[in-house]
């Protein structure tokens, strides 16, 4: 009989590519893991690895093991669902992972909620960029996530993970406003080319708006995160690569330095909801931010998987809640 714990090993070592990687994280030893990938192996009966140099590749055998596991994780993690619904009234930990714009502007209200109708159930939210949403929800140590994609870095679909789409975003290009009057460059007021509030014409040429800033310097997210990498493909889609200056994730703070003419940004909507500054200029780009909750496969039907997504729903600001699309 295969153990399910194994099987979980295996189809992390099918994500991460190393034993060093899947002991790391899912806080192992190295040589734990081996030794229960060669229990697992003796439980199949014939090999399901590979070792090219540092790295394991599995065998044909072992990528389709992979697919059996994943078929028994969901259920299992179906299963979970079930009982805790029989149980009725919802308790303990539930563990949720979301990035900084939504947890400052729409996860607050969704957690206040979520503590009027179900005062048994623990909420314990972790910052966590969406980059390193599925590695956490599949080792367990996430049970529900906010994700985000852009235009320009779609989302990768995630073996294991179901993703449900909850808003869309408006993206901005921020600049400073170059001698533009308190009024002409808060947001939100005529000449902001619609930023947050404003009621303009439809955006400019997405591709004119960020060339014009070809030779200016730029603030983008830290490298690895989607923010940056969202940057960096949106500039060159326009003809250039972006010289970054400033890096950084928070970005109220980069539209302080955007203020301080320290350089140009681009910023998602719930991004731009800061007090209003004179020397910051925004103006509406083509594209959008797309966000959803991630869970583990099988895991939708959990009863407090269910009520946050419920009560994130019903937190949504009806302005982003009108551009949904797939996430």
């Amino acid at each position: 009989m295969l153990d399910v714990r194994r099987l979980r090993l295996l189809r992390e070592l099918a994500r991460r590519g190393t034993i060093a990687a899947v002991a790391e994280a899912l806080s192992f030893s190295p040589s734990a893991v081996s030794q229960q990938l060669g229990v697992l192996e003796r439980e199949a009966g014939l090999p399901l690895l590979e070792r090219t140099g540092r790295r394991v590749r599995l065998t044909p055998a072992g990528e389709n093991l992979v697919r059996h596991a994943e078929a028994v994780l969901e259920r299992l993690e179906q299963a979970d669902a079930d009982l805790a619904e029989a149980r009725g009234g919802l308790s303990g930990a539930l563990r949720i992972g979301a990035f900084p714009t939504a947890t400052r502007t729409i996860v607050p209200a969704a957690l206040v909620a979520l503590a009027r109708r179900h005062p048994g159930l623990e909420p314990m939210v972790c910052e966590t960029d969406p980059a390193a949403v599925a590695h956490a929800l599949r080792a367990g140590d996430l049970d529900v996530a906010l994700v985000h994609a852009y235009d320009f870095v779609p989302a990768e679909r995630e073996p294991g993970l179901t993703t449900e789409p909850l808003y869309g975003e408006a993206m901005y290009l921020a600049e400073p406003a170059r001698g533009a009057s308190a009024a002409a460059g808060t947001p939100g007021a005529p000449g902001t080319s619609g930023a947050p509030g404003a009621e303009v014409g439809p955006p400019p040429d997405q591709g004119a708006a960020l060339r014009a800033h070809a030779a200016s310097p730029w603030i983008t997210a830290t490298p690895g995160t989607l923010c940056h990498t969202m940057t960096v493909r949106a500039c060159q889609a326009a003809g250039f690569t972006p010289r970054v200056r400033h890096r950084m994730d928070d970005f109220a703070a980069v539209l302080a330095l955007v203020a301080a003419g320290q350089g140009v940004a681009v910023v998602p909507q719930l991004g731009a909801t800061v007090p209003a500054d004179p020397a910051v200029r925004l103006t509406r780009l083509v594209m959008q931010r797309r966000t959803g909750l991630a869970f583990r496969s099988g895991a939708g039907a959990h009863p407090a998987v269910a009520a946050f997504g419920a009560a994130l729903r019903a937190a949504v600001p009806p302005d982003l809640a009108g551009s949904r699309a797939e996430a």
